[in-house]
């Protein structure tokens, strides 16, 4: 039996990881990419995207993070100071963060398209670079500067908001989460769940997609995602006691590529069928599949090598593999390119995603934070 370890970008006072759900993150951040790449065959028509679900990763990743920040530091505090907390998050983040920001203005021009991205070939290079610098802070750039016309809050890298809200979930938890009982945790977790259901079977496409825009609507979708995840995956870190469940990555990977490959549920006659399917997996699956995550081993070296490559490069390809989706979307719109003649150009932009994380993570992410945590904290990073 693999015993758990520490990763080699922890903390040198870091627990140890859960193999197992960091290779689940992995396997859901891949499920991303290739959703994605299917998803500019859809013509905007979520009931005939391929990979249909593929969007609910980001609840699967907000339910992980809140059970790992609880694992993590729950029991720290006595001897970490919010400032402690803060630097660590940081340091954990925001490098992959300019990585994908720069990516993003890397390929901005190359993903011109006077169909998708009519706007692209009209942006003089101050106003690229102004957006670059604003998404380095991660703070939404305002309507004005949308210089690609998806209205994204950020334009150079769409899936950037998904960690803005991962931000606001850690100022949270440092500042107010920690603090309160699993009593009144469950109490919010519940009210949050509760406004989850609503929001997915009422919303006008049944579905809960959106968040990535700063207008009242998309930030109550993306307020509404990151509530229940992060607050279940919380109390789930605090209430049960991971058991022994054998095969317990395979398992649990099967369950989330068949979640997220799952076919719309319930047509465009009873949109409200597949907003119960979106809760379903949210409140209820995500939770459980964390959990068989975490009462699981890995009994030989190969899979353990396999579940820390997923789990080393699952934030790395996330981040950054969507400038390259940008390019791929474009090139399949001006050129009217079908889904067959297109699957070699799809293979390749996965390879080079996971090849362009797995590059990111070795040689900028790994020294970048270890030069970081020596420099601006007590404890160094080990290899």
């Amino acid at each position: 039996m693999i015993a758990p370890t520490i990763a080699a970008t922890s903390y040198s006072d870091s627990k140890s990881h859960y193999q197992i759900l960091d290779g689940l993150r992995g396997v859901a951040a891949i499920m991303v990419v290739i959703f994605h790449i299917f998803e500019i065959f859809s013509g905007g028509n979520h009931l005939v995207q391929i990979i249909n679900h593929g969007y609910l990763a980001v609840d699967f990743f907000f339910v992980l993070s809140g059970f790992v920040i609880g694992y993590a530091y729950d029991d720290r505090w006595r001897k970490m100071t919010i400032k402690d907390f803060f630097k660590r998050r940081l340091i954990r983040l925001h490098p992959m963060i300019l990585m994908g920001m720069t990516v993003g203005a890397i390929c901005f021009y190359y993903s011109a398209s006077p169909i998708l991205f009519p706007q692209i070939s009209h942006v003089p290079l101050w106003k690229m670079l102004m957006v670059m610098l604003i998404g380095y802070t991660l703070i939404p750039v305002p309507t004005s500067l949308d210089i690609r016309g998806w209205t994204e809050m950020h334009p150079l890298n769409g899936p950037a908001w998904t960690l803005f809200f991962e931000y606001i979930a850690n100022i949270a938890y440092a500042l107010i989460l920690r603090k309160i009982s699993k009593l009144v945790l469950s109490i919010l977790t519940i009210i949050a769940a509760v406004a989850l259901v609503h929001m997915a079977v009422t919303s006008a496409n049944g579905d809960v997609i959106g968040g990535w825009s700063i207008d009242a609507t998309q930030l109550r979708i993306g307020f509404t995602r990151l509530a229940y995840p992060f607050l279940a995956g919380l109390l789930l870190s605090r209430t049960i006691k991971p058991g022994h469940i054998k095969h317990a990555f395979l398992i649990s990977s099967v369950l989330i590529v068949v979640i997220l490959s799952f076919p719309r549920v319930g047509g465009s006659e009873h949109l409200w069928m597949n907003g119960l399917y979106d809760s379903l997996c949210i409140i209820l699956l995500f939770p459980v599949i964390v959990y068989i995550g975490a009462s699981g081993k890995i009994s030989n070296r190969y899979m353990n090598s396999v579940c820390r490559f997923l789990g080393d490069i699952s934030y790395p390809i996330y981040i950054t593999h969507y400038p390259l989706i940008y390019i791929f979307s474009a090139w399949v719109v001006n050129n009217n390119i079908t889904l067959d003649a297109a699957l070699p150009a799809g293979l390749l932009t996965l390879a080079s995603s996971i090849l362009l994380a797995y590059l990111s993570l070795r040689l900028y992410d790994i020294p970048v934070r270890k030069w970081l945590a020596k420099r601006f904290t007590s404890r160094s990073l080990k290899q």
